[in-house]
């Protein structure tokens, strides 16, 4: 009995140690399988690499009796949120080239939304309400460098709705209504 009892004991030990060895020599193969050089990690788009795109931006000319149009180079962007945020960033910080700022100054995108019918939904921020100072022709001027801007560059885009702050707006200075969606085709 004693015999027996050794017997299997030295059994159970050979197995122990061979499945040991075993899962060492896996454990071995799999760390020589590995590569050398883990994979980058994952970082947000790189800004510096993305592709630039000469978009037409519209502003008041410096007598403030037209719209004058400048090409400026912007990154590419997929996003129609950021599209038309740059389109709008790149308005408000005024022509380069010469002319006037046709928007007020501060005015920010804080959503924009399109339908499928085309309908583009644009959420200014109150800058752009309460910085108008004008009348008539520059509120044109200001409805016309939004709008041609983004025709120029959203084409998809069939019709605006202008609102500020999440509220829609009558008007912007009293003269042209905005109650109702403009057509790009009206502001050629």
């Amino acid at each position: 009995m004693a015999a027996e009892r050794v017997a299997r004991t030295r059994i159970r030990l050979i197995v122990l140690v061979g499945a040991v060895l075993i899962a060492a020599a896996l454990l071995w193969r799999a760390a020589l399988e590995r590569p050398d050089e883990l994979p980058p990690p994952l970082t947000g788009s790189d800004s510096t690499s993305a592709g630039m795109r000469a978009v037409p931006l519209w502003f008041a000319s410096a007598d403030a009796e037209s719209l004058v149009m400048e090409l400026r180079e912007l990154p590419e962007r997929s996003d129609l949120h950021e599209r038309v945020a740059a389109l709008v960033a790149a308005l408000e910080q005024g022509p380069r080239q010469g002319g006037l700022r046709a928007i007020p100054e501060g005015t920010l995108v804080l959503h924009v939304y399109m339908d499928e019918a085309g309908l583009l939904t644009l959420d200014l921020s109150r800058a752009f309400r309460q910085g108008f100072k004008g009348g008539a022709r520059a509120e044109e001027l200001a409805l016309g460098a939004l709008i041609r801007t983004l025709s120029a560059s959203v084409p998809e885009a069939r019709h605006i709705r202008i609102v500020c702050a999440g509220s829609p707006l009558a008007s912007f200075g009293g003269h042209f209504p905005l109650d109702q969606p403009l057509d790009p085709n009206d502001w050629p």
